[in-house]
């Protein structure tokens, strides 16, 4: 494996422009999942997803095209796409069956455990070695998801821990999926082609799902769930993973990674005030044990080099 190397932008502050941009990226990602939930009764979870992948292409081939993006140039990253096609569209499969399952605030803590399955893999894909800091990230944050599954709380049964789960599965399939991203030649293509690949290979494998599934749409969804339905295709998929990974080319990774740490605090608290979801305080002390953590695994080190790719949670949920 060659010699970490350090990117241009690895050192460039955030403009205030930037941030005010992240917090916006942040607070629409927590709403996600709470739009996620409130479609349920109307559009059935696999469908919903399929869904919201179709909607999303042509807004990311709109986006591509104004762009300059050749779509179809043969540049050797069709073999990676699909690989990071397939965890993509069967990590949604396990996010929304789980958020059928169990809460929306749940669900958006549980997702952003992603970065701990990064961390995990980045040694042997990305070449990133962590420090004293980031192996205790690790250890506190894997306390936290401990904490929230494992101890018995009032609202939660064994299917609420099923939904848990496979969110879980889903944070690791996210994973997986950024380490193909970065790790393989799918790093050099565009970001609308890179989310391109996932996004329409997600379709079959979402729509396979909802048939495999028996999901129909029984009667005329309402005018709410229409809206958030444009919401996820439109802003959530087709426009702010375009924004993230322009802005990931333009600033230091880790300094944008650390504001996703905001997203599952906008998500617990949209939930609790929109799906009055019940937030005791064994489950609030575990959504703290899990963002202190993961604040902590993609704190910088000075000590470490810096990986030959960025580490970072490409977020698309």
């Amino acid at each position: 494996m060659s010699a970490p190397q350090a990117i241009p932008s690895a050192g460039r502050p955030l403009s205030a422009g930037a941030i005010a941009l992240m917090l916006m990226l942040c607070l629409t990602w927590g709403f996600n999942q709470i739009a996620v939930k409130l479609v349920l009764p109307d559009i059935p979870p696999m469908l919903q997803a399929t869904i919201r992948s179709m909607g999303a292409l042509p807004v990311l081939f709109l986006i591509g095209t104004f762009r300059g993006v050749n779509f179809f140039e043969r540049d050797g990253t069709w073999k990676p796409g699909l690989i990071a096609g397939l965890m993509f569209g069967i990590e949604f499969v396990l996010i929304f069956q789980g958020l059928h399952f169990t809460s929306a605030s749940r669900a958006v803590v549980f997702l952003y455990t992603a970065p701990f399955f990064v961390a995990l893999g980045s040694y042997q894909v990305l070449g990133e070695r962590l420090g004293g800091a980031q192996w205790l990230g690790l250890g506190i944050s894997f306390a936290g998801v401990a904490l929230a599954i494992g101890v018995p709380q009032p609202n939660v049964d064994s299917q609420v821990l099923l939904g848990d789960l496979m969110i879980v599965g889903g944070a690791a399939l996210w994973a997986a999926t950024t380490l193909v991203a970065k790790g393989t030649r799918l790093r050099f293509a565009a970001p609308e082609k890179a989310l391109g690949y996932q996004v329409a290979t997600s379709v079959p494998i979402l729509g396979l799902a909802a048939w495999l599934f028996g999901e129909t749409i029984t009667h005329m969804p309402s005018p709410l769930s229409l809206g958030l339905m444009a919401f996820q295709a439109i802003w959530v998929v087709g426009t702010t993973f375009t924004l993230w990974f322009a802005l990931v080319k333009a600033y230091s990774a880790s300094k944008l990674s650390a504001f996703t740490f905001i997203t599952p605090l906008f998500g617990v608290v949209g939930s609790y005030f929109i799906m009055h979801d019940t937030l005791s305080l064994t489950f609030g002390a575990a959504a703290v044990l899990v963002i202190v953590g993961l604040f902590l695994v993609n704190r910088p080190s000075p000590s470490v080099a810096a990986p030959r790719d960025a580490l970072l949670n490409v977020t698309k949920t």
